[in-house]
This record gives C-alpha cells, sequence and structure tokens, in this order.
C-alpha cells in the first residue's frame, strides 16, 4: 500500500510537472504571434494629452503606424525578451494550476470535470490567477517601461533602457510594485475565462465528449474577448502605476487615487482605453495557448501513468481534429 501510495504521489507530481511544460511552451507561442498588438495596447493606454489638449495617437492604427515608421518593424517587439522569459512560468502556472484545482475540486465533488459546478470552476480559475502573479508582475513591469520608453524623445548621447538596466533600477520591492492592480485584474479575469471557456467547449462537443480544434479556438476567442474586455479598467490603472514616470507625470498615491484622477481629469472612457487592442491581444493568445496547451496533453497522455485516480489527463471534453 505504502508503495501505491508513493507510485501515485509521483505520478501526480510528474502530470503536475507535464503540465508545466505544456503551459510554458503555449504561453511562449501565444506571445510570439500578437506580441505587436500588445505593444500598441500599452502605448494607447499610457497616452495622456500635451498641453494643447491633444493625443499622440488617434487609434490603434495610428499607433501602430507611427511605431513603423519611428522605430521599424523592431519597435513593435520592444520589451518581448523579458515577456518570453516572464511568460514561461506564467502561462505554465496559470494554466496548469487551473488545471489541476479542476482536477482537485473534481475529486473532492465526485462529479467529472466537464460537469463541475460553476463556483467550484470560478475557485480554480481564481487560484490560478492569484498564483501567476508572482512570475506576471516582474515580466509586465519591465516589459510596459520598456514599450513605453520606445516613445519617448531622447536627449542627445541618453540611450534606451534595457531589460536588465529597468530591473537593476527597480530591485526586487520594485519589480512587484502594482502588485495589487495585477491581481485585481488577473484573479478576476481567470473567473471569467476559465469556467465560460469550459462552458463552450462542452457546448461544442460532439456526443462522445470530443471537441474539435475550431472549437477549442473559438470557445477560447469569445471568453478572451468578454474576460479582457470586463477587466480592461483594472489593467489601465495597472499600466499606470507600472509606467516609469517622467517629469510632469502624475504622481498616483494607489489604486483608489489613480481611479480617481483617470475618472475626474480624462473621463470614465478612459479606463477603457486601449480595450479593443487589448481584447485582439488576449483573445486570439489566450486562444492559441489553450489549443497548443490541450494538443500538447494529447500527444503527452500515454506517457503519464496514473494510479488511484479515475481522471484522464486532460480536462473533458477532449480535442479531435477537424475532419476537414
Amino acid at each position: 500500500m505504502a508503495q501505491t501510495q508513493e507510485q501515485a504521489a509521483a505520478a501526480k507530481t510528474s502530470k503536475f510537472a507535464q503540465k508545466l511544460g505544456a503551459g510554458a511552451v503555449a504561453g511562449i507561442t501565444g506571445v510570439l504571434i500578437v506580441y505587436p498588438l500588445d505593444m500598441v495596447k500599452t502605448r494607447l493606454q499610457n497616452q495622456k494629452r500635451d498641453v494643447a489638449g491633444k493625443l499622440q495617437y488617434r487609434g490603434g492604427l495610428d499607433c501602430f503606424r507611427q511605431v513603423i515608421a519611428k522605430e521599424g518593424a523592431r519597435g513593435l517587439y520592444r520589451g518581448i525578451v523579458p515577456n518570453l522569459i516572464g511568460i514561461t512560468p506564467e502561462k505554465a502556472i496559470k494554466l496548469a494550476v487551473n488545471d489541476f484545482s479542476r482536477e482537485y475540486w473534481a475529486e473532492r465533488t465526485k462529479v467529472s470535470e466537464d460537469k463541475l459546478p460553476i463556483q467550484y470552476g470560478m475557485l480554480a480559475g481564481a487560484t490560478a490567477g492569484f498564483c501567476q502573479v508572482i512570475a506576471t508582475n516582474p515580466m509586465e513591469i519591465v516589459k510596459i517601461q520598456m514599450q513605453v520608453a520606445g516613445a519617448q524623445k531622447l536627449a542627445p548621447g541618453e540611450q534606451r533602457p534595457t531589460a536588465m538596466g529597468i530591473v537593476r533600477n527597480l530591485g526586487l520591492r520594485g519589480l512587484y510594485r502594482g502588485t495589487p492592480a495585477t491581481l485585481m485584474r488577473d484573479v478576476p479575469f481567470s473567473i471569467l475565462f476559465f469556467p465560460l471557456n469550459s462552458f463552450l467547449k462542452l457546448q461544442g462537443a460532439d456526443e462522445d465528449g470530443k471537441t474539435s480544434f475550431s472549437v477549442i479556438l473559438g470557445a477560447g476567442l469569445v471568453a478572451g474577448v468578454v474576460a479582457a474586455s470586463a477587466v480592461t479598467p483594472a489593467d489601465v490603472i495597472k499600466t499606470r502605476l507600472q509606467v516609469a514616470r517622467k517629469p510632469g507625470d502624475p504622481v498616483y498615491r494607489g489604486i483608489v487615487d489613480c481611479f480617481q484622477h483617470i475618472v475626474k481629469n480624462e473621463g470614465p472612457a478612459a479606463l477603457f482605453k486601449g480595450v479593443v487592442p487589448r481584447s485582439l491581444i488576449v483573445a486570439p493568445m489566450f486562444a492559441i495557448a489553450l489549443a497548443v496547451y490541450e494538443l500538447q496533453q494529447r500527444i503527452l497522455a500515454p506517457a503519464v501513468v496514473e494510479l488511484g485516480s479515475t481522471h484522464t489527463t486532460t480536462n473533458a471534453p477532449v480535442m479531435m481534429l477537424d475532419k476537414k
């Protein structure tokens, strides 16, 4: 019995490690595809009116064109290295912890994962969103400062900051500046995204419980748009708190002060700055990441042997490729 329990524990550890690896690969794939849109989103969220009351960018397309014209195509990928370094543990933690939490609550409630009550699906998502912030916050603050720095005019002899320079300047404590705002964005996002994604996949599954590749992508896109749009105000506040301040920029004392300042000086609509590019970033990124993640789960499933468990290595419904 003792040996069986040890084997079961080892199998669960191996399975969780496999989920972490699959989540990391999935996250990197998604980021490489949609990063230019993230650059545009950050520039739009951080822009403020000049003394004449004008904005630098008239919208997402104008921002995209200006970055290309002034910084070249490489400007669209400014800050991607720290983003890739951070996205590896971030997506690994987010996807694996949500998956593992759903299995845990399915075992506790004695139901299959596809029939897990919504409150437990939301709890699993919240757990994943909370755990990922340990990796998300340092990655995001470095990424944001590099993205915004590209739009700033340099004095003669001045050089743009590097990722390592920003890390040294911020220090360990500085890398976690704005963590409450990151939690305020990521936990509600995961509460909304994961249960909605699972529900939509279930609706698109066939009579055998199998889900096509197109359904998985579609479910991820819809859930991503809904969740990303809903938490955009938190993302705007997080961006304002984490960006490197320039002389003359407002100094925010926290989330509430930042919220009040934005509403008072820019209007409530400013809380949704960048909502379109954000949705265009998050929705395909998560759809692609989840599709890659589930595909890896199916490929790696035979190599993972579970003892003493009634659950498969992937969440139901499982994925199948379209027969087209």
